[in-house]
């Protein structure tokens, strides 16, 4: 990928990318919060502002795996997605039950974690067994 023409432009896109990359790493704690978006998100930025942060990224041994799958395939590693579905189901079957009183924000918070969830699930794993 070739970078940006604009010094300035490269600066933003290396912030954006690294406030990114915070958020992929609350993320991983979170599970309310994706990581995965936010980790291709920033190796966009990089890949427009900076080689040296866009390698490092890929590089990575926890985050250059997803991010390349992502890449060359448009895939998402099956058992990312599994782990992050359950880990999001637990937390918010967590905080619905002993967080939240009101029962119609205990409703909505269940129908975004199924959207959510079914979201996460349809995305394209090319190493997903089949039956």
């Amino acid at each position: 990928m070739r970078p940006h023409a604009s010094a300035l432009v490269r600066g933003l896109l290396v912030v954006a990318g690294s406030l990114c990359v915070v958020l992929g790493l609350v993320g991983m704690f979170l599970p309310l919060l994706p990581t995965t978006p936010f980790l291709l998100l920033a190796a966009a930025c990089y890949a427009r502002a900076s080689r040296r942060f866009y390698e490092a990224l890929l590089a990575s041994r926890t985050f250059g795996p997803v991010i390349l799958e992502w890449r060359r395939h448009r895939s998402v590693p099956y058992r990312t997605k599994l782990s992050a579905i359950a880990l999001m189901s637990l937390t918010l079957g967590i905080s619905i039950v002993f967080f939240v009183p009101l029962l119609w924000v205990q409703l909505l918070l269940a129908l975004f974690g199924l959207s959510m969830a079914v979201w996460m699930y349809r995305l394209p794993s090319r190493d997903r067994p089949r039956p």
